[in-house]
């Protein structure tokens, strides 16, 4: 918690002036009290009426003073904390920005949206009450003691007795919640990772009629949450009739022998009811500590989820500077070998090939067979156990991250759309990208026929996901996205799949003529997309089962020739 609340010293004079009004506000509302007590012995007793209104005038003045304190500490508060969660979250996601796929995997989607914005917010709201109650409950407590005492001494051990029963009671709660606290974050987490996994896979649940099963899945998520909370609200909501039970009971006590010590001539009518404030203020002060006492732990929670993400290195920075352009277009795997964390056996083993500009190497394979997990090499989303992988000449882990995918074109095997126009879409490869450039990539991509005949054409909104949209549609924004970048290598992983065969031959075509400077590493399932390749490699188990052309393979690798048998006769073979 004291490692988030450091980010607050940008806002060091925000917090000064919170704290010089909080102590002005704390202040006014001890010394209310006091010109009370002057006001009902001086005054009401007395039958002094000038003096009443005199007393009575500054009393208005110290209120409005107070209450002017008040507001404006409020506000730089509110602004100060509202300020620490903004920065909070954009660290948070700049953090999480660096991480590669491996951290993603470990800490969770859901659980990174919880932290970056339950946890974050919880953590703003105690902030806004540490800045307010920080200063003005010691001062309300401490200051109630000795204007109390000042009133009269024996009258406050009354005070003396009740407080440590009070602060008992306090601590014994939150002894017993803060460890709940923990719990429902965790449920909180699991609740948002169902609902997520609802909301994104819907088609697939409403596919296979399994709506039934997903709610009883969400309902047991919430009751878990719902009952966690509960627990420790049940808790909690000892703490407030406790305390009330005592304040009571100190105000009885105080009015019982503060009676006595009026009758006996020791003590003023105006004194008691000064003394009951103080007493009130006193108790106040405490309430106030409490319900501190009661976000904190849960804050703290949360400022320990938010540190594990700031505080998780990513598996590998950028440590080179090296400039990826000695062998422009190249694409090299030397001995690679990689194992995803935690896994008894490598995903690829002992992986080697060469490409060259202007050639199309092809990957083929069974499922499971690593030919995802090669190319998502490449751009480095993960790092190799072992070998080299070098584009332009130069090994990855040479150069920053940036500098190896501004060489990329990457057209992944889900196609991935935002929010916004076509157009927008197709320039996210390439940001100054002009509406000739965005065009000439679309019809490239075989997309122009389709985008024309939507309503606003490249300026047509795209739905969260893609979701107006085909899957051949999808892919072929995806492939345009790429094609607008002119990189010096494209990676295409299984992004023909989605495409029948008429427009998946005029794409390869298209494709031949605007990719023959650049490298192609092309990932399918199919055949019939592979067979023009100048090299195909056949992968099996993570391991190369043979490299060469379709003539090549078809004669001398049986895992290959098996591919080939079970999507085309023996005539297409021939």
């Amino acid at each position: 918690m004291i490692k988030l609340l450091k980010n607050l010293s940008v806002y060091k004079w925000i917090v000064a002036a919170v704290f010089v009004l909080v102590f002005v506000q704390s202040m006014s509302d001890l010394f209310l009290p006091t010109l009370m007590a002057d006001i009902i012995d001086k005054g009401v007793v007395t039958g002094n009426t000038p003096y009443i209104w005199r007393i009575g005038g500054w009393m208005l003045l110290v209120s409005a003073l107070g209450a002017s304190s008040s507001v404006i500490a409020s506000y730089y508060s509110s602004k100060a904390a509202m300020g620490l969660g903004r920065d909070i979250r954009r660290k948070v996601f700049n953090h999480v920005e660096k991480f590669s796929l491996q951290e993603f995997d470990e800490v969770g989607t859901a659980s990174l949206i919880t932290r970056t914005t339950n946890d974050i917010t919880q953590v703003q709201q105690v902030v806004i009450m540490m800045l307010r109650m920080v200063i003005s409950a010691p001062i309300m407590l401490v200051g109630g003691v000795i204007m109390a005492v000042s009133k009269d001494a024996k009258l406050s051990l009354v005070i003396v007795i009740t407080m440590p029963v009070l602060i008992a009671s306090i601590l014994l709660i939150l002894y017993k919640g803060v460890p709940m606290f923990q719990t429902v974050q965790k449920r909180l987490d699991r609740l948002n990772l169902v609902l997520r996994e609802n909301l994104t896979g819907i088609r697939v649940i409403r596919a296979f009629n399994r709506e039934s099963e997903e709610k009883v899945r969400l309902q047991r998520a919430n009751k878990e949450l719902t009952d966690a909370s509960i627990k420790v609200n049940k808790v909690m909501a000892f703490m407030m009739p406790v305390m009330m039970l005592v304040m009571n009971l100190t105000v009885v006590g105080v009015i019982w022998f503060g009676g006595i010590r009026i009758d006996n001539g020791g003590m003023q009518i105006g004194d008691l009811m000064a003394f009951i404030q103080y007493v009130m203020q006193i108790m106040f002060a405490l309430v106030m500590a409490s319900m501190m006492f009661m976000m904190v732990p849960r804050a703290a929670v949360s400022a320990k989820r938010i540190n594990e993400v700031l505080d998780m290195e990513p598996a590998f920075r950028d440590e080179g500077t090296a400039k990826a352009d000695r062998e422009r277009g190249t694409l090299e795997f030397d001995h690679v070998t990689f194992s995803y964390p935690g896994a008894e056996e490598p995903a690829l083993s002992d992986i080697s090939f060469t490409a060259n500009p202007g050639e199309i190497t092809a990957i083929i394979g069974g499922t499971g067979s690593g030919k995802s997990t090669l190319v998502n090499l490449i751009p480095r989303f993960y790092d190799i156990s072992g070998g080299t992988i070098r584009v332009n000449g130069v090994d990855i882990r040479d150069a920053s991250q940036e500098e190896i995918r501004s060489k990329i074109g990457f057209v992944p095997q889900k196609a991935m759309l935002f929010t916004g126009t076509i157009a927008d879409n197709i320039r996210f490869g390439k940001q100054n990208a002009t509406q000739d450039e965005i065009e000439h990539a679309a019809r490239t991509a075989q997309a122009d026929d389709f985008i024309r005949k939507m309503k606003d054409g490249y300026q047509a909104d795209i739905e969260q996901g893609g979701s107006n949209l085909s899957g051949g549609q999808k892919q072929r924004l995806s492939i345009a996205r790429a094609l607008i970048r002119k990189p010096d290598l494209y990676i295409f992983d299984d992004s023909f799949s989605a495409l029948d065969f008429k427009t998946d031959a005029k794409l390869r075509v298209a494709l031949k003529e605007e990719t023959k400077h650049a490298t192609v590493l092309l990932v399918a399932q199919r055949v019939s997309t592979v067979v023009d390749a100048d090299r195909i490699i056949v992968l099996d188990k993570g391991r190369m089962a043979g490299m060469g052309t379709h003539e090549e393979l078809l004669q001398t690798n049986d895992v290959y020739r098996e591919i080939v048998l079970s999507q085309l006769t023996e005539e297409e073979i021939a």
